[in-house]
């Protein structure tokens, strides 16, 4: 897919993912969720589920690393400033060759604009958190996400996941 067809598939990803409603337990079990089947396929990741800066998930898969938990809090990061995910936010970029630091001047050390956090919308209230996987590429973090969050609302993620 093109930079522009990312764009156009993450934005239709962000209007459809979208949650009548969503508290502690809903958290729970999308956490649990991506983390069973993170586990399944024998992915190094590590999960976070935080909603309104406050952690309500967090599970390390064998092979993460510290380096995971970092990255979890820059993309986060990114999803609450922007309430975009991520993906978007960095597919945007690269097609505008801007950086966060020179387009925002939002320093590297604390945001990440690489896929894996995806906002946690709630109809009629809008972004409330994020849900956020690092360990993999960062398509696939993003994709990873998207599935999970997909078969929860009751939507086929072969119809809105992005190609390879």
């Amino acid at each position: 897919m093109s930079v522009e067809e990312d764009i156009e598939a993450i934005a239709e990803q962000e209007r459809l993912l979208v949650f009548d409603r969503f508290d502690g337990d809903t958290a729970w079990v999308l956490g649990e969720r991506l983390r069973r089947v993170a586990s399944e396929r024998g992915l190094a990741v590590a999960i976070d589920i935080t909603l309104h800066a406050m952690p309500v998930f967090y599970s390390a898969l064998p092979g993460s690393t510290a380096d995971n938990a970092r990255w979890i809090r820059r993309k986060r990061n990114v999803v609450l400033h922007f309430l975009r995910s991520s993906y978007a936010v960095g597919r945007r970029l690269a097609q505008q060759d801007a950086t966060l630091e020179s387009k925002f001047s939002l320093s590297d050390t604390d945001y990440a604009a690489h896929g894996g956090s995806f906002p946690i919308t709630v109809a009629g209230v809008g972004c409330i958190g994020a849900v956020t996987v690092s360990g993999l590429p960062q398509r696939e973090d993003h994709n990873l996400v998207v599935e999970i969050l997909a078969g929860m609302l009751g939507h086929d993620v072969g119809k809105i996941a992005l190609a390879d």
